[in-house]
């Protein structure tokens, strides 16, 4: 086997690998408010997450080619092969250690800043497709101050439409409607997430001549589609309780609000092949509703610690990557 086919077939590898830990580390925060308010059973939400994020992932294949294309040019990326390689180590290795530590980080982050810091340690600044990594950088900033203030204003209108309800029976009827926005919520995961590893192989195939065009093969997206699956059905509850507890007190009637208004931001931004992070959008609409509900009942301590993890995972991942860059080129 020549090296140039070793590499390709490593980097596919890894980027399934990426898909699937992205299943168990990103999908947690699309459950955790259903499992937090038992509208769903753990076992339950995880064979749900997983159905709709292998049905979301094969629907759409916009956000892959900006990810194809959107940051460095795939025909004339110097060393294409270790450039790609490089960063889904970087992705792998910030996604395991958040995880581990039950940080809800930006996957989106982490690859997106890694293909970054690699392509500037291969060929330098001028590497970078500035138009499009600006583009990818405003989605990823804006997504979740949307997410935020459409959580507050969903949870505002719900407050005003149910206030002479019962809680009681409110809540029993929002946690019906829950099972409905989760499944929502894990499609729309997939529909986003799932496709920026095809978009990291595709760009591969690209740079080592296996492919000649922007259009992602169909075995790449079901192969990506069901490594996102199967890493959901493998759950992430360290997200789960630090997404669906240590935010904020979650009621029915305020997770289907947050279901529904990051849902909402995550399927246009697909609509738009923009990727953002699921990460982001989620965290943040349920800190809307939570400050929609009552300001001091949110967590702000660790919302802070979410926000500096967010900050920090572009630069940290890209830093991470450029010094893998070197390593492999060193002894490849």
């Amino acid at each position: 086997m020549d090296v140039t086919l070793m590499i390709t077939v490593l980097i596919i590898i890894g980027a399934l690998a990426f898909d699937f830990i992205n299943g168990f580390h990103d999908t947690a925060n699309a459950i955790a408010t259903s499992v937090s308010t038992k509208a769903l059973k753990p076992r339950h939400a995880i064979i749900l997450a997983s159905l709709m994020n292998f049905i979301g992932a094969l629907t759409f294949t916009g956000v892959a080619k900006t990810i194809t294309s959107g940051i460095v040019d795939p025909f004339t990326i110097h060393n294409g092969s270790v450039v790609i390689l490089s960063a889904l180590i970087s992705a792998i290795a910030w996604n395991l250690i958040t995880w581990y530590y039950g940080i809800p980080s930006s996957s989106s982050h982490a690859i997106i800043g890694s293909i970054v810091g690699a392509a500037i340690a291969a060929s330098g600044f001028d590497s970078i497709n500035y138009a499009g990594f600006s583009k990818i950088a405003q989605s990823l900033f804006l997504s979740p101050i949307l997410a935020f203030i459409i959580g507050f204003i969903v949870f505002s209108i719900f407050k005003v439409l149910f206030r002479n309800h019962s809680l009681t029976k409110s809540n029993n009827r929002f946690r019906r409607i829950q099972i409905v926005t989760a499944a929502f919520q894990a499609y729309t995961h997939g529909t986003n997430d799932a496709q920026k590893a095809m978009g990291i192989i595709t760009l591969a195939l690209i740079a080592n001549n296996y492919h000649k065009t922007m259009d992602i093969p169909f075995w790449v997206q079901l192969s990506c589609a069901l490594a996102m699956a199967l890493g959901t059905s493998v759950g992430g509850w360290k997200i789960i309780k630090t997404v669906g507890n240590k935010i904020m007190k979650i009621r029915p009637v305020s997770g289907v609000a947050a279901d529904v208004s990051s849902a909402s931001i995550i399927l246009g931004a697909t609509f738009l092949h923009l990727p953002v992070s699921t990460t982001h959008v989620i965290s943040s609409s349920i800190l809307g509703v939570g400050a929609s509900n009552r300001i001091k009942g949110v967590n702000w301590g660790t919302a802070q610690a979410m926000v500096f993890t967010w900050i920090v995972t572009l630069p940290a991942s890209a830093v991470f990557a450029g010094i893998v860059y070197y390593f492999l080129n060193f002894i490849l």
